[in-house]
């Protein structure tokens, strides 16, 4: 296999040129068969295979610098800097990354994760490069879904200044995870459409120099009356006049085209895109059918595509579904929002429901909060879906935008907590720390599938204000359906009673709760159950009645220690003088690795052994 010839960065550039197309499909066949065990982004990276081995070709690394945005689609790239054999443990705890990390090669150059960050973060490393007197390239690759993000126009209209070398890369397939949205995704779509005209404007030029005599000159003159034409006639004018020289658009699968591109790049002196034009999933049936079912995905079969584990119990999402469906029949006033995720924050069937009454936004995490604050100011009860990590980006519009003034916008937050394989930029941990610092905020976390169902409702028909829902990933929890008290504002669930110790646990750390309990009471301790349902506000009458009937209160989130639940809960204690000890079951304060939520959980050592442990640490401590 050609493959098996690139083993260090470079090693492509021994490859002749004829056999590039046959490497192309052993990367294709490698990563199918490596990503139908191991799960992972596979549309995003098929389709960009020549793509990344044009940049191969056309720059050196590590010296020249290449910066992924969002980062789902480097897979080839970390195949072509000898990272093959770590495909085997993609994505698990203590494996190579599904993103681009620095700390793996040096050849990823900038931690990425979330979308349309790498012009900001490439047009920061042309400026150091500059600075200090460099003369390497710096490459930033990004996808048109990204340019749904405002963060792009700020960098673009920053990048408009340079005077040196800078390459901008547009991988442009059409997809953000599902189709874009949005006028400049009708406008890319319009530069698709001509390759025409470029391959003409190509072929009238080669024509023309070969005039005697003044060929140059002509086309000199051609070209200043193509300057006030551009607006109109010419693909990629939005960026020429930006000052940002435009290349395009070129087709993704030919490699010596956009080689010849990128090397033509490389001479421009200010900033520079080139428009390549790619396909999401080629080369694999089932991703070109359904590209945003296999932007992500789990272990599935290669000759069907079908996964290999068949979902048996509703996830949190479907739920979150089902309830918004019904409410949308009631609701005549409830409007759902998702930036760019219909699918995954389980939005889709309210949008076959009620499409007048749904927006997609686009990776604009920013815009859909104000957008919402917009929305609930005219009379609408917004529902904002969106993945906990991904909400974060939005914190300043949060707290100006909606909680300022004090309107009913309802944050569903999907993915709260630790959500796998998708490592540090993922994790959905640090909401409960900064949404619990903002005031006229409601936040709230289910214990079940039914409290999920109830705390919706509840937001939507009994809250007048800002409300968040935390909820995890994965099967939705369906234990502990005998509990079920009504959602009053501010109300914990107390579930056990009894004396000695008591778990004060929020959302999904009641199931766990539950089981270090049980260990605690075959072990012969008093235990306590409370569900902490509302995060903010505490439930203070409980809270103080807890601490004065039990030795020790232990709290359980699924968040960072620092301002989170627990830090809540002592706060108010040493603020009220009520003397109980405290112990903080919490994630430490400190970003998380991929690998499964089980071992994850075993080591920030938030799961059931580990919990009971140092209980009973600390109720020998206390005896002593």
């Amino acid at each position: 296999m050609i493959l098996d010839s690139i083993n260090n960065p470079n090693d492509i550039k021994n490859i002749p040129e004829d056999q590039l197309p046959e490497l192309a499909e052993e990367i294709r066949s490698f990563l199918i068969r490596k990503i139908s065990k191991t799960g992972g982004h596979l549309a995003s990276n098929l389709g960009a295979v020549e793509l990344t081995m044009a940049l191969h070709l056309a720059f050196t690394l590590p010296e020249d610098k290449l910066i992924w945005d969002v980062g789902h689609q480097s897979y080839t790239h970390k195949i072509l800097t000898g990272r093959r054999e770590g495909f085997d443990n993609l994505r698990r705890y203590g494996g190579l990354s599904g993103f681009p990390k620095r700390s793996e090669s040096d050849c990823d150059v900038f931690d990425t994760g979330h979308s349309s960050t790498s012009i900001s973060a490439g047009l920061g490393i042309a400026r150091a490069r500059d600075l200090s007197g460099g003369t390497y390239c710096v490459v930033s690759i990004i996808g048109d879904g990204s340019f749904t993000g405002g963060m792009v126009y700020e960098a673009l209209n920053n990048a408009s200044a340079m005077k040196t070398n800078f390459i901008i890369v547009l991988n442009d397939n059409g997809m953000s995870i599902s189709e874009n949205v949005g006028g400049f995704a009708s406008y890319l779509s319009s530069i698709r459409t001509s390759e025409a005209y470029t391959g003409l404007k190509r072929a009238a030029e080669d024509a023309l120099r070969q005039l005697p005599g003044g060929g140059e000159n002509v086309i000199g003159r051609i070209r200043d009356v193509k300057k006030n034409l551009k607006s109109v006639l010419i693909p990629g004018a939005f960026f020429e006049q930006l000052g940002i020289t435009y290349f395009g658009p070129v087709d993704g699968s030919n490699i010596s085209r956009m080689v010849t591109l990128f090397k033509n790049a490389r001479k421009v002196r200010g900033p520079v895109l080139v428009h390549v034009i790619t396909r999401k999933g080629k080369g694999y049936a089932p991703a070109e059918r359904m590209p945003a079912r296999f932007h992500g995905t789990g272990p599935f079969e290669i000759e069907t595509g079908v996964p290999s584990t068949k979902k048996t119990k509703a996830d949190w999402s479907d739920v979150f579904s089902t309830v918004m469906c019904k409410e949308g029949r009631e609701v005549s006033n409830l409007v759902a929002v998702t930036a760019a995720m219909p699918d995954g924050t389980g939005l889709r069937r309210f949008r076959g429901m009620y499409p007048e009454r749904f927006f997609d936004v686009g990776i604009a995490e920013q815009h859909a909060v104000t957008f919402c604050a917009g929305l609930a100011s005219g009379g609408m009860i917004p529902v904002f879906a969106v993945y906990s990590s991904f909400l974060q980006r939005g914190f300043d519009q949060i707290v100006h935008d909606v909680c300022l003034q004090n309107l009913h916008v309802v944050f569903a937050i999907d993915r709260a907590g630790l959500v796998g394989a998708d490592g540090e930029t993922h994790q959905g941990i640090f909401d409960l720390s900064y949404l619990n610092l903002i005031p006229n905020m409601t936040v709230m976390a289910p214990k079940n599938k039914w409290e999920l169902a109830d705390m919706l409702r509840w937001a939507i028909h009994g809250s007048d204000g800002p409300a968040a829902i935390r909820y995890p990933r994965g099967t939705a929890y369906d234990g502990l359906r005998e509990f079920r008290a009504p959602v009053e504002y501010g109300k914990w669930e107390i579930l056990y009673d009894e004396s000695d110790i008591c778990l004060l646990a929020v959302g999904s750390m009641v199931e766990t709760a539950y089981t270090v309990r049980d260990m605690l009471k075959r072990n012969g301790a008093n235990c306590s159950l409370i569900n902490c349902r509302f995060v903010k506000p505490l439930d203070e009458e409980v809270l103080r009645t807890a601490a004065s009937e039990h030795s020790l209160l232990v709290t359980l989130e699924e968040n960072v220690i620092s301002g989170g639940f627990g830090e809540s809960v002592v706060s108010y204690l040493n603020q009220t003088g009520c003397d109980v000890e405290v112990e903080q079951i919490a994630l430490p304060d400190e970003y998380i690795e991929a690998g499964s939520v089980g071992v994850l959980k075993e080591e920030t050592g938030i799961d059931e052994e580990s919990i009971f442990r140092r209980i009973q640490t600390r109720m020998i401590g206390l005896i002593i």
